[in-house]
């Protein structure tokens, strides 16, 4: 504004030279972003029963223990009940489907939906195929948004952090410890729920140590049931509470942001992409503007990209930036 006052006037110029800095396709391209990240938190839909949403994650590259170097991490998203399942290097798809048979559908039957990150297990024809099959819900995670499957995450963190404090020197007896540490973690009081994953699951407390004094009552199996439908339903109410407050402070630190709609022209973010510049840091903060063919959810959308680009067209909000008066041949 100043630099053209000095020389030029004409009506409603403020709003003419706002509308050129806004829509500069190679400002959007170059900038950083300052403000918070667009998308306010969506949590998944909260499981009415337990075994009904189970999330799954492989935590690799561990030294050789046992034979195995891979912990298959499956978790229940209504108890939080969790198997720490150890395998011989990253399974195909086939041997995964072994490894759930062998230890979750026998406990546990065929769940309702499964929430997985992008492997190539989860993503394979073979898998595809066996969940229409049997019915399984695949919910894949966005593309560099691992917050979809945050209760694995956050569980591979609590496994790992456990095995780093009770591992030998040289840390090659991290299989020997997973049963001890899957009854460590399903034993403990979950902070969404206020029980231990296994009481909400059975509906009593293991035994881990003598009791003190010895009792002969025996509660009857009504009861049982009944305490146990009772506290499935205050897990509900638990859960329920828990994501109304993770999102409100999530999204202290996040904004709605421009509202974006299918045939919208928006660009996306290099932050997750490879690049084929000699500095990175002087290569293009985003890319594009590309055309938006789906909205999967409020804060997750499909892109059309070209073919040469080969990945996941399925992108978080806060890795998207309208593109607002961009002209399409501005590609």
């Amino acid at each position: 504004m100043h630099l053209i006052l000095r020389d030029f006037w004409w009506p409603k110029i403020r709003k003419d030279v706002e509308k050129y800095v806004n829509t500069c396709p190679v400002c959007q391209r170059s900038k950083i972003r300052r403000e918070k990240p667009s998308g306010l938190l969506h949590p998944l839909p909260t499981p009415s029963r337990p075994w009904e949403i189970i999330s799954a994650d492989f935590i690799t590259d561990l030294p050789p223990s046992c034979g195995f170097t891979t912990i298959l991490v499956v978790v229940d998203l209504f108890t939080k009940l969790a198997h720490f399942i150890p395998c011989e290097g990253l399974p195909t798809a086939k041997e995964t489907a072994d490894l759930f048979l062998q230890h979750v559908f026998r406990l546990h039957g065929l769940p309702k939906s499964l929430v997985t990150d992008r492997g190539s297990q989860f993503t394979s024809r073979f898998w595809k195929a066996l969940q229409k099959l049997l019915g399984i819900d695949s919910r894949l995670s966005s593309a560099h948004h691992p917050q979809t499957d945050g209760q694995t995450e956050r569980t591979n963190a609590t496994l790992e952090q456990y095995l780093r404090c009770y591992v030998n020197y040289q840390q090659d007896n991290w299989a020997s410890l997973l049963p001890l540490s899957e009854f460590a973690y399903n034993n403990g009081v979950q902070a969404s729920t206020k029980e231990t994953p296994f009481f909400a699951n059975y509906g009593f407390h293991p035994r881990f140590f003598p009791p003190v004094i010895e009792t002969s009552e025996v509660p009857a199996a009504e009861d049982w049931l009944q305490e146990l439908t009772a506290v499935q339903q205050l897990l509900l109410q638990q859960l329920d509470q828990a994501k109304e407050d993770y999102k409100r402070h999530a999204d202290k630190h996040r904004q709605s942001g421009p509202e974006i709609k299918v045939g919208d022209r928006v660009f996306l973010s290099t932050r997750f992409l490879p690049s084929h510049r000699p500095c990175r840091k002087l290569d293009a903060r985003f890319i594009g503007p590309y055309p938006v063919v789906a909205q999967l959810n409020p804060v997750t959308f499909k892109l059309q990209l070209p073919r040469s680009m080969r990945i996941h067209p399925v992108f978080h909000r806060s890795l998207l930036l309208p593109a607002d008066g961009v002209r399409p041949d501005s590609d």
